[in-house]
């Protein structure tokens, strides 16, 4: 399965109709979107429509909400929200979690649990894809001045997916590093191709 992903979009209409073309170029079996397609809300068209031509996979983030997420779903049918929740491709599993909890070292972590919930479903799959927002703690992210989050870094631990998907810091974009067997790859307005 050849995948793009791409987070941080931040309602930049021209980083929409490249990704659009890589899509078709490059042809594309599955897209995911890893949060803030938009600027705070502030406008929502053409963020979303011309990267669905494909199951497209979403999580919101801190520039928008779950409500907008179930909006786009109703208007475009190959998008589907995995904030909390899993979704099974061609036996490869994908579970996620937008929540953000800002760098905050807490042993009870709400993006652990989401995380830890939307595993369940697809733990049984050989192959598995995590998409968080945020990057995890002790990634090398943290070199540039910001923290990760504890929990998604206990989630790699606990579940072993083969493949993090995450964004927010933009400045580590493109970033690609390998967290225990996990290889953990920052999107952040940088359209990114895998396959697996």
């Amino acid at each position: 399965m050849k995948i793009l992903a791409i987070s941080d979009i931040h309602g930049d209409l021209g980083l929409v109709k490249k990704v659009a073309k890589l899509i078709d170029q490059e042809k594309i079996d599955l897209v995911i979107l890893a949060g803030d397609q938009t600027w705070f809300e502030t406008s929502t068209k053409n963020l979303v429509g011309p990267l669905t031509k494909k199951r497209t996979l979403i999580i919101p983030s801190n520039h928008e909400s779950e409500e907008t997420l179930k909006s786009w779903e109703k208007i475009y049918p190959n998008l589907k929200s995995i904030h909390k929740k899993s979704h099974e491709e061609d036996g490869v599993g994908f579970f996620g979690s937008g929540t953000l909890e800002w760098g905050i070292t807490n042993k009870k972590s709400p993006v652990y649990e989401e995380l830890k919930k939307a595993h369940e479903k697809i733990k049984h799959l050989k192959k598995k894809i995590m998409v968080t927002h945020e990057p995890p703690a002790g990634s090398k992210i943290e070199l540039l001045g910001f923290p990760g989050t504890y929990g998604i870094t206990k989630a790699i631990e606990k579940f072993s997916p083969d493949i993090l998907i995450c964004g927010h810091i933009h400045e580590g974009g493109g970033l690609i590093e390998k967290i225990n067997k996990t290889r953990v790859i920052n999107v952040a307005r940088t359209p990114t191709i895998f396959e697996i």
